[in-house]
């Protein structure tokens, strides 16, 4: 089955990251279903170990697997739940739809996987993804809060039975029963979060009826949620829609009377999945105690400070503005999107707009985080690394601009570069200098990398020469 892949990055750079994947021999295709999916065609090495994927360039998904986001078809800015989001893969793709004026909320959690979670938005620069690590089905939230809301909750992974031949084993049909229970607990959950009128997207890895089609007959009895049809996007024209009263596969690529969606393995587009889409259409009858709870989780959100200064809220840390740090001047700030930067105990995250507002105002008892931006002490601010959405547009003499993907898996094999004793770090101010002058501090200091004026992260340089650490 050919490895797919999705390209993460400015609109502006797209032609440069294939032009590295290029550089490094590798072949493959434009998927017809989403503009930024590729399919290999020819890996001379393993594409989890190219440059691309090392800088967060790239993200490898099954193809089918990107179909839930696309079907749940947020807008461009709006705000997303995704109920059990690790390891990001389907996260990462919402949030390229909704785009850096929007949010998904992506909540996970086990706490090994919500990490795993966090280091895969950090590395690909979605800093319009807050992350919160709650069992799914008792979310601190009020009740139809979301417009859209994906639920890929845990299932036996049938689908994926080419890949895990044992998946079978592990997951017999008389073991389900807490599987299908739980599923049930997650769909309750959500139908109290979905607002009038709103999309949740319903997926498994699954070919078990019991956690599919049954599980969407479920919410429509006992939760009042009603199914939309779907549609397969281009390149999933084989798939076919599975009649459970007839027992056959319909030569139609929908059913469209009951709304559901199968991608199958045997058609070759990928791991098997299901998919359904439900709406409601008034809000769902919560219990007294989740709305005594969602009241209470908005009263104590209370409205967010301005970004004008430092300003101490104990829950909701500490108000920063960027001009306060001159060392960091011509760090390009005009590429983040509306919010906040805040500080927790050293730590700056950026806060996005949407979860700061009175339409959402996610409430501390969450326990929510926003994007990791690095850290802060004293008046010291050392971004992280992998922040390459931060870089200005490269300029001769400002950064370091390689032209050798060799150079690059120099750096990432934790080698040094020797450097140009003209090149700047393009900081202005105070903190301009050439490389060698402000080489000289025990910890270093950060020069933006590019590799044909692509953005990559900030490197380190002691002693005149330039090293890669992504921590």
């Amino acid at each position: 089955m050919p490895r797919s892949f999705r390209i993460v990055c400015r609109p502006e750079h797209v032609g440069l990251v294939e032009e590295l994947l290029r550089a490094e021999g590798h072949v493959f295709a434009p998927e017809p279903f989403f503009p930024l999916a590729r399919r290999m065609e020819e890996e001379p090495a393993p594409l989890g170990a190219s440059v691309a994927a090392a800088f967060g360039l790239i993200y490898i998904q099954d193809r089918s697997s990107m179909l839930a986001p696309l079907l749940l078809q947020p807008p461009q800015g709006g705000t997303v739940l995704d109920m059990c989001a690790s390891p990001g893969s389907k996260t990462g793709l919402l949030a390229q739809l909704v785009g850096p004026t929007g949010m998904v909320l992506a909540n996970e959690p086990n706490p090994r996987r919500l990490a795993t979670l966090r280091q895969n938005i950090t590395a690909l620069n979605l800093i319009q993804v807050a992350t919160c690590g709650r069992p799914g089905q008792e979310l601190p939230l009020p009740e139809a809060l979301f417009t859209h809301i994906q639920l890929d909750p845990p299932c036996s992974g049938w689908g994926t039975v080419e890949r895990n031949p044992r998946v079978l084993e592990m997951w017999p049909e008389h073991k389900l029963g807490p599987l299908v229970a739980l599923q049930r607990e997650l769909l309750r959950k959500a139908a109290t979060l979905l607002a009038p009128g709103g999309r949740l997207l319903y997926s498994t890895c699954t070919t078990n009826p019991a956690e599919n089609r049954e599980q969407v007959r479920w919410a429509e009895e006992h939760l009042g949620l009603r199914p939309v049809p779907l549609h397969p996007l281009p390149g999933f024209e084989q798939s076919h829609a599975w009649s459970e009263a007839r027992s056959v596969a319909l030569s139609s690529a929908l059913g469209e009377e009951d709304g559901c969606l199968h991608v199958h393995t045997g058609a070759g587009e990928g791991q098997g999945f299901f998919f359904a889409a439900l709406t409601c259409f008034e809000a769902s009858p919560a219990t007294s105690k989740d709305r005594r709870e969602g009241s209470a989780a908005l009263e104590s959100s209370g409205r967010p400070h301005g970004g004008r200064g430092r300003k101490k809220n104990d829950a909701s840390g500490t108000v920063i503005r960027p001009g306060e740090f001159p060392d960091l001047e011509d760090v390009a700030w005009e590429h983040l999107p509306p919010g906040e930067l805040r500080e927790f105990n050293g730590r700056v995250v950026f806060l996005p707009e949407p979860a700061l507002s009175q339409g959402l105002a996610l409430p501390p008892s969450l326990g929510w985080r926003g994007f990791d931006m690095g850290r802060l002490t004293g008046q010291t601010f050392r971004l992280n690394p992998r922040l390459r959405l931060l870089l200005p547009e490269y300029k001769p003499g400002q950064g370091l601009n390689l032209d050798d993907v060799r150079d690059l898996r120099k750096l990432l094999q934790g080698q040094s570069l020797d450097l140009p004793s003209g090149a700047a770090t393009g900081l202005s101010g105070r903190a301009r200098g050439t490389i060698r002058e402000r080489a000289r501090g025990p910890m270093g200091s950060r020069i933006g990398l590019y590799w044909r004026g692509l953005p990559l992260g900030w490197a380190t340089v002691k002693g005149g020469r330039c090293l890669w650490s992504p921590k």
